[in-house]
């Protein structure tokens, strides 16, 4: 692959970095810095701001209000936003819901939905895992009765990400339940407001709660918020999980966490001897660099060659981008020591000016470690990763 950049590409990249660098809010930047949490208001405040700009959705063709950006410009956006400290454009309605509805929704779908998601009017979550359905995907339980001109949907997701902001949900749901399992599933739209509807919190290994139950007891679903055919929802949840994996590589994330590990190596020591003379550390961190420079490229090239519709190469991504996350946040973990051992969730929550090196960036270390271990669950677990690498490119 050319690794060489043309003027264009320099030029675009340093359009993207004053524009993030000015336009950030100061109150978000530090707090994604530091790794404690954003609220609602903190996503919703980025995004209108580059919505305001024209960049609203980065990765969405122009004929849908979208950049019209290529793959490399969208992975320059990426990474140049991340390492600012700008928090990830929300996935659900720009890289999951987005790409279905061009290719499988009704042009009165697309000309309803898609501007909102553009704007961020409609906060979107993903009711795909349930409780007995998480790696096996096709036999989830969540029924959907049609009744007249609705759907009256019954059952329970679960690991429903930022459900408790969300407005609307994309749904996998069984609408025959005497199909085979990948045959009878259909995907409908759920207002979160309607009757029927309840959220209830999960807290993860860090404190936090990002993730919910969502319990759906006779919920009517209008049958015009179906996308695509009945019965035909397996197809569209495959193409949906292709565009999630791709964006779980993390990229921007791991350039970020790369640059940090590097401050913390300028400024610490060891028995008085500056942690960046040794080559021990400076051999782990090479590695590192290596191994995000090759999932770069491998991003690149999977974009590149799978255009608007990914395959099977996006678990490739998801795997090497879970497995390199982790081990950022593992290394970070060593280099603060002791001091990193003690966990206090409050401290995601803190309202603290200190930085890293010190006790609160030591907190820091280990809440991101601990945050970092469910990226290779999440999105597909590893083990399902390789999976469809040995049935789709191997062959086995």
């Amino acid at each position: 692959m050319n690794l060489t950049w043309t003027d264009d590409e320099r030029r675009f990249r340093d359009e993207v970095r004053t524009f993030v660098q000015t336009h950030l809010p100061t109150d978000i930047r530090d707090k994604s810095l530091r790794q404690q949490r954003l609220e609602k208001d903190d996503y919703l405040r980025w995004h209108h701001i580059l919505n305001d700009h024209g960049w609203g959705a980065p990765t969405w063709p122009k004929e849908h209000g979208g950049t019209g950006w290529n793959p490399l410009q969208r992975l320059i956006f990426e990474v140049e936003s991340f390492r600012a400290g700008a928090p990830r454009l929300l996935p659900f309605g720009l890289t999951m819901l987005g790409p279905v509805l061009m290719k499988f929704g009704s042009a009165e779908q697309q000309a309803r939905l898609l501007p909102r998601i553009v704007r961020l009017d409609d906060w979107w979550c993903q009711g795909y895992s349930e409780p007995g359905s998480g790696s096996d995907l096709a036999s989830l339980s969540t029924k959907a009765v049609r009744d007249g001109d609705h759907y009256v949907v019954n059952g329970q997701k679960t690991w429903t990400t930022l459900a408790h902001y969300a407005d609307w949900i994309f749904c996998l749901v069984r609408t025959d339940p005497e199909a085979k399992p990948q045959r009878g599933i259909s995907v409908l739209l759920i207002d979160m407001r309607s009757p029927g509807v309840t959220v209830r919190p999960i807290r993860t290994l860090d404190g936090g709660h990002d993730v919910n139950e969502v319990w759906l007891d006779n919920v009517r679903v209008p049958v015009g918020n179906l996308v695509g055919e009945e019965n035909a929802g397996w197809t569209y949840a495959k193409y949906l999980l292709g565009h999630e994996r791709t964006g779980i590589a993390g990229l921007g994330h791991c350039r970020r966490e790369l640059d940090a590990i590097k401050a913390l190596l300028a400024g610490g020591t060891d028995d008085g001897a500056p942690l960046a003379q040794d080559p021990r550390w400076r051999d782990r961190v090479s590695r590192l660099e290596i191994d995000i420079l090759a999932l770069e490229m491998l991003l690149l090239r999977v974009a590149a060659e799978n255009e608007g519709m990914p395959g099977p190469e996006t678990s490739m991504l998801k795997i090497r981008g879970s497995e390199i996350q982790q081990d950022l946040a593992m290394l970070r973990m060593e280099l603060a020591g002791p001091d990193a051992w003690p966990y206090d969730p409050s401290w995601l929550e803190a309202d603290t000016d200190a930085d890293v090196p010190g006790p609160d960036g030591a907190a820091r270390t280990s809440a991101a470690y601990v945050d970092m271990r469910k990226t290779s669950i999440y999105g597909g677990t590893t083990e399902v990763q390789k999976n469809i690498i040995a049935r789709m490119l191997l062959g086995g």
